[in-house]
């Protein structure tokens, strides 16, 4: 069982994470991009220029146009960028898949077509459910503390996730209202705000961009089910 659970993993998280890496190309990279751009001329205009007499190592900081400008490291444009972004896909839908296949395990027979209703779960517990309170937010959005913004979204994956089980796998009335009193309780809790608003992306960005991330992971997601569930199914009498 854990060789068959390790190998449709792998093999589906490898294939889903190289399709997400191709889908972001096509309209989330680009976006953010431009928001990129929107983000550094907004910092660059609004920084205060810093008197130095000496030159500083490119770990540090440097100088354009007079303005004492903090370097930190980034991947390169172009094919470096592209490289670590498809390896952390693969490696976050590696993840998921060995969660969607040990969920496999302990289920009933999963084919492909079960296996997509398990991914649409993975997608409306990790993406859609946290989305209603915390949207994708392209680079330079203004965002609450990041320590308070992961605690609203590990409790809203939490509870949506024991919702959406005690709706599908328990039959009692009142077991599937305490699950629906769950899927909504995080959204009835005040979500963390920003401190000061002033966002450097241009509004008419943030939409396309929200829908963007959310399309794609919808997509990834049932690719994956489907795909994690077709191959756990297959490798079942593997020894």
């Amino acid at each position: 069982m854990l060789r068959q659970i390790l190998a449709s993993a792998v093999i589906a998280g490898a294939l889903a994470g190289v399709l997400v890496s191709g889908l972001q190309a096509i309209r989330v990279v680009p976006l953010i991009l431009e928001a990129e751009t929107h983000e550094t001329s907004g910092k660059t205009t609004g920084t205060v220029a810093t008197a130095h007499h000496h030159d500083v190592p490119a770990s540090g900081h440097r100088h354009e146009n007079g303005i004492a400008v903090t370097r930190v490291w980034a991947p390169e444009e172009g094919l470096e960028r592209t490289l670590y972004t498809v390896l952390t896909n693969v490696l976050t839908a590696t993840a998921f898949a060995l969660l969607l296949t040990a969920c496999y395990a302990l289920s009933s027979d999963v084919d492909w077509r079960r296996g997509m209703l398990w991914g649409l779960a993975g997608f409306a517990v990790f993406h859609l459910a946290p989305s209603l309170g915390l949207p994708p937010e392209p680079p330079g959005s203004t965002a609450a503390l990041l320590h308070d913004r992961q605690i609203w979204w590990f409790g809203t994956v939490a509870a949506t996730a024991t919702g959406l089980a005690l709706l599908v796998f328990h039959r009692k009335d009142i077991i599937k209202v305490l699950g629906v009193a769950l899927l909504a309780l995080p959204h009835l809790i005040d979500v963390p705000q920003p401190d000061t608003y002033g966002d450097m992306a241009p509004p008419e960005l943030v939409s396309p961009y929200v829908v963007a991330v959310l399309v794609t992971a919808g997509v990834f997601w049932v690719f994956l089910g489907a795909l994690s569930g077709f191959l756990f199914h297959r490798m079942k009498d593997l020894k």
